[in-house]
Parts: structure tokens; sequence; C-alpha cells
């Protein structure tokens, strides 16, 4: 099975993502995809990676995977290169699951559990777009509330403005975990170094109100977006720490293993690194000194479900559980669920209600079904979906190709 062309595909609508479909020879196609920074993706595809693929072995999975991860540049980072090696890597597992007449996650040693547990990022329909942050910062942009109160699923109006209300909403459909990120204003607003008490009295409130609502009923994830410096983190993790959330997310920055293995020892709650960090040697460096307590990453970063398949190995051997990450597009949530529900350490899959409910559904012909708070696995060949027809058919939808 000779891989015969490369096609991207970008969308002006969701225009932080970039699909790639390798074809084959075999009449059989894979599709990939990655997030942030597409023009820079896209280049590097076409000028780089698509003159060494087109007319190569695309059932060599474990090769090509370790020639694009270990090029002369971008192998110690999730930068531009490493996202494109994800996505061909994500799109030769789809094409030799086809191939084999297999789901993924049989590929994979098959299914360690038949469903796994969900949690709610509290996003909303057109959370991390450019066109919503273009030269703009703040809570209300990148990490924004979108247009309208028409929106059902606009979580992040939702837990700044009624957490309650959403806790229980959630609580109804049989979701048990939720995350949200009050602190993001106040770090923009003190440039990332600072928190006053008052601020930690504002940000920790939505968490008050929903412990008042539900009890424990309801699971706490807290992300705070790398914004922090050490003592910031402290003074956060110490007013939160009575509330019993789940995890504390990305609280400085990922590469910073030292400071993260001083903030593990300053709380017993766990640390998640965490989507930011790639590939293995990064968490690598991390488990090392117990900085984490549970390991969260990207297939459409960290170098594809072969990187992916190495972090969870990894993550294993200190007995650290998994959470695989998903707050960007539907292809790479589902190579995400395939490793969660494969894998042995697999704890809790990411999920966006905003996404699931609704856009995911206009691009791909297929999505894992959710049911009481908990996800079962696509059963189709490879990764079970393909991207629909009328989308590729949108005016906003362009496409560039090489090879036949």
């Amino acid at each position: 099975m000779r891989i015969t062309a490369i096609e991207t595909i970008r969308a002006d609508f969701h225009d932080n993502l970039i699909w790639v479909l390798v074809e084959t020879d075999a009449g059989i196609t894979g599709l990939g995809e990655t997030f942030f920074y597409p023009s820079a993706v896209e280049a590097h595809l076409h000028d780089v990676v698509a003159p060494q693929l087109i007319g190569a072995d695309a059932t060599r999975v474990a090769y090509w995977n370790s020639v694009l991860m270990r090029a002369p540049v971008g192998y110690a980072s999730s930068g531009a290169e490493m996202r494109a090696a994800s996505a061909i890597d994500i799109a030769l597992w789809d094409a030799l699951g086809q191939a084999a007449n297999m789901p993924i996650h049989r590929l994979l040693g098959g299914l360690a559990r038949e469903k796994i547990r969900i949690y709610n990022t509290c996003a909303g329909p057109h959370y991390v777009t450019k066109s919503r942050s273009a030269g703009e910062v703040g809570i209300k942009t990148w990490f924004g509330i979108d247009g309208g109160d028409g929106d059902r699923y606009d979580d992040l109006r939702g837990f700044l403005e009624r957490p309650a209300e959403l806790a229980r909403d959630l609580l109804s459909e049989g979701i048990t975990g939720m995350k949200i990120w009050p602190f993001d204003f106040a770090a923009e607003t003190n440039g990332r170094m600072s928190i006053t008490n008052a601020q930690i009295e504002e940000a920790v409130r939505p968490f008050r109100l929903i412990r008042e609502a539900v009890g424990r009923k309801m699971d706490l994830m807290v992300e705070l977006h790398s914004m922090w410096d050490i003592e910031s983190a402290k003074r956060i993790f110490r007013a939160l720490e009575p509330l019993e959330p789940t995890w504390f997310e990305d609280p400085i920055r990922m590469d910073d293993a030292g400071g993260l293995a001083e903030l593990a020892r300053f709380t017993r709650i766990p640390i998640l690194a965490s989507e930011t960090t790639a590939p293995k040697e990064s968490f690598r460096r991390l488990l090392e000194q117990r900085a984490v307590g549970i390991v969260s990453f990207d297939c459409g970063w960290c170098g594809g479900i072969s990187e992916a398949q190495r972090i969870i190995a990894l993550a294993d051997s200190w007995q650290i559980p998994i959470a695989p990450h998903d707050c960007t597009g539907p292809v790479g949530f589902v190579a995400g669920t395939h490793l969660s529900l494969s894998a042995r350490n697999g704890m809790i899959q990411e999920t966006v209600r905003a996404y699931t409910r609704g856009w995911y559904n206009e691009v791909v012909t297929a999505l894992p079904p959710i049911e009481n708070g908990y996800l079962s696995p696509l059963v189709g060949a490879g990764l079970g979906l393909s991207l629909r027809p009328e989308f590729l058919a949108r005016p906003d939808v362009r496409r560039r190709r090489s090879g036949g």
C-alpha cells in the first residue's frame, strides 16, 4: 500500500485547525488532524513531508513516525514540525486500520474497558479560534466567551455567570466532572505575575457555588493555562484545596520540571500535565521528579498515536493515570478515545459538549457514543470516521494537494 498523495484541508469557520488526507494506491485514505498555526503546518507538510512520503509504504507507521519526529529541527517541542508529524501519524494509523478492517483500539491490543468516564471542559462553540482572538487578549477572547446568550452549550459563560445551574445541568446528563478556568482574568490583568486576595476570592466563587449546589457529586478540574509564577500558584492552590478539586492543570509553564516538582510537594491535589508537553522525553523529566500526578497529552500535538503510546507506557511505569486532551478538533478527539479506551491506565476522557453536540457533527461522519457520563468506542475500521462531503463542499473550505 503506497502513498500517492497528501492533501491538506482548512476551513475559515475554525481557522486554527488543519486536516490531512493521506491517499494510497489501495484506494484507502487516512485522515489526520492538528491544531494551531495551520499555515506553518501546511507549508511544512507540502514542502518537506510530502516529498519524502509520496511513493512510500503507508504501512510503515513506526518508521515514518521516527523519521518525521527525529528531523534535524523541531523534534524537542510541539511546534509546526511536531504537529505535522502528529497529523501524518494519525492518518497512517487510520489507513492501517482500514487496511486491516479493524478499529485502531484493536490494533493497539484491544479495549482495556468497554467504556470510559468523561468530563466536560466548559468551553463554548467557538472557543480558541483565531477569529475570536486576533488582536485581543483575556478570558472573553482567546479563552473566551462566545457571542450570544442563545448558545445552549456556551458553558464558559455558564461557569462564569451561573456555575451552580451549569453543574446541575451536567449532572442531569450523567456528567460528573467539569473543568473551569475563572483565574485567567487575573493573570491577564496582572501581567501573569501576581494575584490579589480580592481576585482569588472572585475566582474561587464559582467553585464554592458548585460545591454548595451539588456537593461532592461533581468533580472539579482546575485549568490554570500556565499563566502563573510559582508563588501565585501556591496561593491559588491553598485557596482551592478545601474544595477538593480533582486536579490542578498547567499551573506554571510545563517546561519547568523543578518548579512543578516544588508545587507537587506543596499540595495534596494532583497536578495534571499536559497537552502543552511534547514529546515523551519531556514527560519523562516530569515523571522522574514526581512533578505530576496525572498525565494528559494530545495526539495531534505530541507526535501522534505512536508517540502517545510511548507516553502512556511511560506514565504506567510510574503508576500514573492518563487523561487524554480534547478541546480542539474531532479527529484528535477520536484518536484520543481509542487510546484512553485501550490503555490500562486510562482514567477519564476530556470532552467538550459544545463541540460534540455542535460543530464536530458538521465536520465528521461519526463520533463515539456518549451516554450517562460515559463514552463508548467507535467500532468502524481505523478511526471509524471520515470528513463529511458537505463539509468539504463548503465555500470557506480550502484544499491543497501534493502528489497524484
